[in-house]
């Protein structure tokens, strides 16, 4: 017995040994990371800690909070003026131009440190906001899900969820929402949201610090509201936001999805994977290139990270980072089968 015991001592003692030897070796890790080997990763491993729940607190154990709130502040994306609105005359929607374009197009993007998928709808009637049957304080649907309910041929995931690092409710929104003309979620009345619309009109448009009836009021069918931090509006009637640190543009490289909308109507919808050996993931700034290079006029990031996904004909057509699949959301950007 006394053998065992000894064994058993030196095995605890082992064990303890090397939890201490990883635990200083991951400080040492996050350490250089967040000091060095030069101020443009140190911004950029800053910010992608920042954009995660899991790993929001990371660099405070290594760098006083001051100077971490520093980097992120000034590697922000700009907010817009309250009140503004993107101006809806520059989309012109014409139903007869497109009747010989390929209604649903996915294409992949490849950029130097990330890879992706952009669907181009041509019929922006198509595109609405698809949600949970019941925002409650539990688990929500993956967009495959939300595909299913509202018979949509695909999508992608859609606004802000309660997500405090410690817990999440992927089944209760953050801000407002609208879907199909109906007002379905808001938190309170304040009317702070940053939206994302989709107009009776079938134009995209954004709104910053609107409530959800006065979107109703400017004719919104479709809304869904995304925290400016994590998904912030990206480009403004064909003007791009911009930052003064364009090392590191707004963000670091994450999981990202964004919806936009081109001058004859066309919606995009973007997706880019992320946290990946194959796709480390995109900034605010690349997000903004990669839209522009597809034409649009008004863009924004909706929530990323791992709920990231794009589904089309049942499918899901990115590479999700998470072991177990796309993430849980109460809402979705869906494409129905046919147009209105």
């Amino acid at each position: 017995m006394k053998t065992l015991g000894k064994v058993l001592v030196r095995v605890l003692i082992f064990l303890l040994t090397t939890v201490l030897l990883l635990l200083i070796f991951l400080y040492g890790t996050i350490k250089l990371a967040v000091n060095g080997p030069s101020e443009a990763f140190q911004s950029q491993f800053i910010l992608f800690a920042y954009e995660t729940s899991a790993l929001k607190k990371l660099p405070y154990l290594v760098m006083d909070k001051e100077s971490v709130d520093a980097i992120i502040a000034r590697n922000q994306m700009p907010e817009v003026e309250d009140g503004t609105q993107s101006n809806q005359d520059l989309i012109q929607i014409d139903a007869e131009q497109k009747k010989d374009v390929e209604p649903i197009t996915i294409e992949e993007i490849n950029g130097g440190t990330y890879h992706g998928y952009m669907m181009t709808v041509a019929d922006p009637s198509r595109v609405f906001v698809g949600t949970v049957d019941q925002f409650v304080e539990g688990s929500g649907w993956v967009v495959s899900q939300m595909c299913e309910k509202y018979d949509a041929v695909g999508g992608v995931n859609g606004g802000e969820f309660i997500d405090m690092g410690s817990y999440s409710y992927t089944a209760m929104p953050v801000g407002g929402v609208i879907s199909q003309g109906k007002p379905v979620f808001e938190n309170n009345n304040i009317g702070r949201w940053n939206l994302i619309c989709m107009t009776n009109e079938n134009k995209l448009i954004l709104l910053k610090s609107y409530s959800v009836e006065q979107a109703l009021e400017l004719g919104v069918r479709d809304a869904v509201h995304t925290k400016h931090e994590t998904g912030p509006f990206l480009i403004i009637d064909g003007e791009p936001l911009e930052v003064p640190d364009t090392e590191v543009y707004g963000g670091g490289k994450n999981p990202r999805t964004a919806i936009g909308q081109k001058s004859d109507g066309s919606i995009l919808l973007c997706v880019i994977d992320g946290r990946q050996a194959s796709s480390l993931g995109a900034t605010f700034k690349e997000m903004i290139d990669i839209m522009q290079d597809y034409g649009a006029v008004n863009a924004a990031c909706l929530d990323g990270g791992t709920s990231t996904q794009m589904i089309y004909e049942g499918e899901i057509v990115n590479n999700p980072y998470s072991p177990t699949g796309p993430r849980r959301c109460p809402t979705s950007w869906l494409v129905s089968k046919e147009g209105n």
